[in-house]
């Protein structure tokens, strides 16, 4: 797509969503209530959905234990386990606590950047499977569910190459760092960028970064460029430029291409993403900024911004949805109750079979509660990062209140630290 068109449709966007727009609070919020938001989301993630390992817990409720890893259940996926999102939840919220520890400058910020850490490099320790990296670990800190995901392995990168490059470890540290990424991104490489399988499924793989999609063309054009960051070796800056100019076998777009589009790219695969899934891209949209802002080619870095502006864009259609949420609602959360949310439980020799118990549910012990924050939590403190990060000034005024609106302390779900990605994205001096 050229420029030009670009520019055509970030206007077009900018029309269709200007009413929208108008639906957004208008109540000014100070730089002090801001803070006071984003303190009281630090402590209630700290204090309630981070484990001993280092890791965020989805939610509170039973951790796995390894037979529920070994015979999956709830699911050999382990989605719907307070483990199902360790890597991918740590490693987005890392790179916001790199960035919270370099303007304040506390020894407590930079030690709680090292936790999290420590349980990424767990994530890729605990398995023989070379370059996989695991949901999150059971109760005897090594059992994990046999299937990952392009979406939990970006973020442990993106997480990881924050750290690297943030100024805290010394240079021990960041050896150790450097070299399981390197160990990962090259086990990765091996495997023509499709992500291994564990347990049962091992010898299988979950996930492919070749997709040509924006969410994967993203995903892998900044792990390329960030293994070249922090190792400076040259083949990572050629793998980079190659997978730039690489064409999808369908619509024959390049990945620059792709990215230049936008999320709306990705819509006859990702169904309701303005509504439902931008939660998946917010760590994309975080590695997103960092690939244009280190990005010296001019041409290749408008095509980066052009697509950070649909997706922001994109997001402020939708972060108004904030004001739906009622701190006061008492819908029950029973997914902390996994246990017996999913019965039917049977052996899952397919991946097939995984996705099918995942589906089987009980809706009478599982409640709306999940639902409720999804749509009216979840989702516009996504829109709000994306929004953050791309940079986008007409949508900070929202994004600030949409911080303010929750009392954190009565949600139930991890994504809350949405919050503090969005409000360290937001430049220092932000008016």
């Amino acid at each position: 797509m050229k420029i030009p068109s670009l520019v055509c449709l970030v206007l077009l966007l900018a029309l269709q969503t200007s009413i929208d727009a108008q639906t957004v609070a208008s109540k000014e919020v100070s730089p002090e209530q801001v803070s006071a938001a984003v303190e009281q989301a630090h402590q209630v993630l700290w204090s309630k959905f981070i484990g001993d390992e280092g890791l965020i817990h989805d939610f509170v409720g039973a951790i796995p234990t390894p037979e529920d890893c070994a015979f999956g259940r709830p699911n050999a996926i382990g989605w719907w386990s307070p483990i199902e999102n360790g890597p991918m939840f740590t490693g987005t919220y890392l790179a916001a606590m790199c960035e919270r520890a370099r303007r304040s400058g506390a020894a407590a910020d930079r030690e709680e950047a090292r936790r999290l850490v420590q349980g990424l490099l767990k994530c890729a320790s605990v398995s023989d499977v070379p370059g996989f990296i695991v949901r999150g670990v059971g109760t005897d800190g090594k059992c994990h569910y046999a299937l990952g995901s392009q979406d939990q392995t970006h973020p442990w990168f993106y997480g990881l190459h924050a750290y690297a490059t943030s100024g805290i470890p010394d240079a021990a540290e960041r050896q150790v760092v450097v070299a399981k990424m390197t160990e990962v991104a090259a086990a990765l490489h091996a495997l023509d960028w499709k992500c291994p399988c564990d347990g049962a499924f091992k010898g299988q793989t979950r996930g492919d970064f070749k997709m040509f999609r924006h969410h994967g063309a993203v995903m892998y054009l900044s792990i390329l460029k960030a293994m070249h960051d922090v190792t400076r070796d040259p083949v990572w800056r050629e793998r980079y430029q190659t997978a730039l100019q690489e064409r999808s076998p369908i619509t024959g777009k390049t990945r620059l291409e792709i990215c230049a589009e936008g999320y709306p790219y990705d819509s006859d695969q990702i169904k309701n993403i303005d509504q439902n899934q931008l939660w998946i891209y917010v760590s994309s949209q975080g590695t997103f900024a960092w690939l244009a802002k280190s990005e010296t080619d001019a041409a290749v870095r408008a095509q980066y911004r052009a697509g950070l502006a649909i997706n922001a864009r994109g997001a402020f259609a939708v972060i108004g949805d904030y004001i739906k949420f009622d701190n006061n609602d008492t819908k029950v959360f029973g997914h902390a109750r996994w246990q017996e949310g999913y019965p039917g439980w049977f052996p899952q020799k397919t991946q097939a079979d995984a996705e099918r118990m995942a589906n089987s549910r009980d809706k009478n012990i599982l409640g709306e509660r999940k639902g409720y924050e999804t749509s009216r939590m979840r989702n516009p403190l996504a829109a709000a990062a994306l929004i953050a990060f791309a940079g986008y000034e007409e949508g900070f005024d929202a994004v600030r209140q949409a911080i303010c609106h929750y009392d954190y302390a009565k949600l139930n779900m991890a994504e809350l630290f949405f919050a503090e990605c969005a409000y360290y994205a937001l430049p220092a001096n932000a008016k």
